[in-house]
């Protein structure tokens, strides 16, 4: 008997202005939500929605060849808990994310824009930081990682300096779920890894 595929993993919004219904892309009553912002080939979005399937996740990338090799692997192990949107991140938690929509974020290797000039375009900016406190449920969390240790310890911060977060036990990935990133950084340099939780509102 032939497995059959999963629905259509691509959300298309029909207004990119305006909140888009992740929940209902799902076809399943409303459950837990969980989000991999740059979410490149997929190694811990499969990993994790392989291992949870009772959740709900979430895969924005801007590379169409990222998202397609992601289809592909979630067809073949016959995964329906993964929805995947092509996207800016910094304009997908800005503008498509409802409020208070998210259980968990995961930010994982983000470009660290190393040179000084470019570090306007780092993602985790005090704008961005804000739209995660906009879309995040009360108590949810955000994991961060990175292996260039400047970028960390600004990352770290900003999430300390913002009242709206506090700090969390940091998040473990199992061996499974170790990104392309890190596997490639893992041996050779150090990676800062944090987590925040979102504070209930005063």
């Amino acid at each position: 008997m032939t497995k059959a595929l999963p629905p259509s993993l691509r959300i298309h919004p029909a207004n990119w202005l305006g909140p888009v219904d992740v929940d209902g892309s799902f076809a399943l009553p409303p459950r837990r939500l969980e989000a991999d912002v740059g979410c490149g080939k997929g190694r811990f979005l499969l990993a994790r929605a392989s291992a949870y399937p009772d959740i709900s996740f979430l895969g924005i990338d801007r590379m169409l060849g990222r998202l397609r090799k992601i289809e592909s692997a979630s067809a073949r192990l016959g995964l329906r808990n993964i929805r995947l949107l092509r996207c800016d991140a910094a304009y997908a938690t800005a503008y498509l994310l409802p409020d208070r929509s998210l259980d968990t974020i995961y930010v994982f290797f983000p470009d660290p824009w190393p040179k000084e000039r470019h570090h306007g375009h780092r993602l985790l900016s005090t704008e961005y930081i804000a739209a995660l406190a906009r879309v995040l449920k009360i108590g949810a969390h955000v994991h961060v990682a990175t292996d260039h240790l400047p970028y960390f310890e600004e990352i770290r911060e900003r999430m300390g300096a913002d009242l709206r977060f506090e700090a969390a036990p940091t998040f473990v990935l199992q061996e499974s779920e170790r990104t392309d990133f890190e596997l490639l950084y893992l041996k050779t340099k150090p990676i800062g890894r944090g987590s925040w939780r979102l504070r209930p509102e005063p």
